[in-house]
């Protein structure tokens, strides 16, 4: 009968342990698949009403949540004791507080980042010496992409701190470009000709309208400042269409791009230096 009583009792065990586990793995393989389509829908949900970084933070928000709640269910259904773990992991949250103090700076820069929102995702910006795309803004960093394709992480101390520059939050930028032309040039001419270049590149804005003018004297050339307004996706596409354009009307109207001269003097009551012209040996004998 002992044995009996035994075998039963192992049979109704194993029983109820392999439905235990049934249910954690129906659990799992329905809650993850609605956790993400649950993610996707709220995602779909405010596409048009917020902006991509308030949807990426959103779609965190739900997958962690939910993520949570599956897990503590799965716990549940494996009859842990929550309570001990609820407990251990506040002694755990407890000791990790104290030692992450810069995790908590982190955080609170990112709230105000978050609040601020000097720049989204999407947009180009330039922090310190590094200039890329904005790939994701989170509570403790944000990512950025390069130009020349590497990946960036910067803690949001750190551009708290910073001095932040957003290339891309406005739709049009000025491009602004210094020439220099020879002081026996016509310098009405010169800006005459310029605006000309400005206003006929395709890239340019009509409106507000390009800014050619006489800024001053430099050492060698007379300055001539212009500011011409594109919009921001066409920068590359100007840039390198206005210089060669410059350079080749310049060539054609006969208006010299000068270099650095520079000239001696050595006073009035000086004598001038003395040049004597030395013709090499070899070419002398070769002459006679």
């Amino acid at each position: 009968m002992i044995y009996l009583g035994q075998t039963v009792a192992a049979e109704f065990i194993s029983a109820e342990t392999i439905a235990r586990v049934l249910r954690v793995v129906l659990l799992l393989a329905i809650g993850l698949p609605v956790l993400k389509v649950a993610t996707n829908f709220v995602a779909r949900m405010l596409r048009h009403r917020f902006s991509a970084q308030h949807i990426m933070l959103v779609r965190k928000g739900v997958f962690y949540t939910g993520s949570a709640i599956l897990l503590l269910s799965v716990l549940r259904e494996l009859q842990f004791d929550l309570t001990a773990l609820l407990g251990a992991a506040g002694l755990v949250g407890v000791a990790v507080g104290f030692a992450s103090q810069t995790s908590l700076s982190n955080l609170i820069s990112g709230l105000f980042l978050i609040s601020e929102r000097p720049f989204e995702v999407g947009d180009v910006i330039k922090i310190g010496e590094t200039t890329g795309v904005v790939l994701s803004i989170d509570l403790l960093s944000i990512k950025l992409r390069t130009f020349d394709n590497r990946f960036v992480r910067m803690p949001n101390e750190m551009i708290i701190k910073t001095e932040v520059v957003n290339i891309t939050r406005f739709p049009i930028r000025r491009m602004e470009l210094n020439v220099g032309v020879a002081y026996k040039e016509d310098i009405r001419h010169a800006v005459k000709v310029l605006k000309e270049v400005a206003n006929k590149n395709p890239f340019v804005l009509d409106e507000p309208e390009p800014m050619v003018a006489f800024t001053g004297f430099g050492e060698s050339e007379l300055k001539i400042f212009i500011g011409v307004w594109h919009a921001r996706e066409d920068m590359l596409k100007l840039r390198d269409s206005i210089l060669p354009e410059i350079k080749e009307r310049l060539d054609a109207e006969g208006i010299e791009i000068p270099f650095p001269h520079r000239t001696l003097y050595v006073g009035d009551v000086t004598k001038p230096l003395p040049i004597d012209l030395h013709q090499p040996e070899d070419k002398v004998e070769k002459a006679e």
